[in-house]
């Protein structure tokens, strides 16, 4: 394809640390209109599947499905097929459509592979989607905590809980403790069909505790640090053109699921920067409202293998806790 890879906001962040001419050249060759033969292998051994889905209000939601290696299948560079739907009371349930766009993220995290595909769903089946390339590219497997998925069997979830712009102490436990979160976002409320157009979903990675939580008088107010990745700005790039974001929390130990909406606005320099070791800027999002799923997913995941760039950050921490 000889398309420009990315659409101005995410421009706009490469032109700030003189890098988007390069990234331009880069984006042509590693962004595809299908997918290569390895991310297709990945996509069919993997237990979950994070997807990113537009509302009707221009609101991303972020969700994770569940099924058994090979729930997913690639007959084609681009296709992707999907046998499994979120749940009934999932903000996503109703997202995907015949039409929709959709972010999907392949990860796994015990190997820290990770795979994104972008595209369109072409058909929605009882017990399934297809969706198919628009845009595929690897990233690398900077800050991923490894951890293997493990089987509990069929959820019995309690019921959904709705959350509001004040986020109850569930939410605020889960937040507190992970270390690990996905976020949706969109080019636009109301997209074109060019290459860099699109839905998203990333992964976010730190140390427990990385993201800040705090109340003001609108509600709860996150603030989520951004640290040097592969300069597209994919997420960043989106959020500068719709400042509207979705968050996602999985307990890995309980199978409970948080979703949040969010207005974000994005920090480039400050004092505050310095209360996050490594980040480059920061991402404060506004909570709107949000759904809290108790006991949601049949998986859970064994103990936590931090990634590289947060081991020596951990075992100073772990040491400190000891000596006190």
């Amino acid at each position: 394809m000889d398309m420009a890879p990315f659409h101005a906001g995410e421009v706009a962040l490469q032109a700030r640390l003189g890098l988007a001419q390069r990234l331009d050249i880069v984006g042509r060759t590693a962004i595809r209109d299908h997918m290569p033969e390895q991310h297709r292998e990945l996509f069919a051994q993997l237990p979950t599947l994070l997807v990113g889905a537009l509302d009707k209000t221009g609101q991303p939601w972020a969700t994770m499905l569940v099924g058994q290696p090979g729930f997913m299948a690639s007959p084609d560079a681009r296709t992707l097929q999907v046998s499994a739907l979120p749940n009934n009371d999932d903000p996503v349930a109703a997202l995907i459509d015949s039409g929709a766009r959709l972010g999907v993220l392949g990860l796994q995290p015990h190997t820290r592979r990770r795979n994104r595909m972008n595209g369109r769903v072409t058909a929605r089946q009882a017990d399934g989607f297809t969706v198919r390339v628009e845009q595929s590219f690897g990233n690398c497997p900077k800050y991923i905590q490894a951890r293997e998925p493990m089987w509990r069997g069929e959820p019995a979830p309690a019921p959904a809980r709705a959350e509001s712009a004040r986020l109850s102490e569930s939410a605020r436990a889960m937040i507190a403790a992970a270390d690990t979160l996905f976020i949706a976002s969109a080019s636009g409320a109301q997209m074109g069909d060019g290459r860099s157009e699109g839905v998203d979903v990333s992964h976010r990675g730190g140390l427990p505790g990385f993201v800040h939580l705090s109340d003001d008088e609108a509600g709860s107010h996150l603030v989520l640090p951004d640290y040097q990745g592969n300069f597209m700005f994919n997420t960043l790039g989106n959020l500068q053109q719709w400042p509207l974001a979705g968050l996602l929390w999985i307990d890995p130990q309980r199978g409970d699921v948080l979703q949040l909406a969010v207005s974000t606005t994005l920090q480039h320099d400050g004092a505050e920067l310095a209360k996050f070791p490594g980040a480059q800027r920061l991402l404060h999002c506004q909570v709107r409202h949000g759904l809290w799923r108790p006991g949601a997913l049949p998986l859970r995941w064994s103990d936590t293998r931090y990634a590289p760039q947060f081991a020596a950050q951990m075992a100073a921490q772990m040491a400190t806790q000891a000596s006190v």
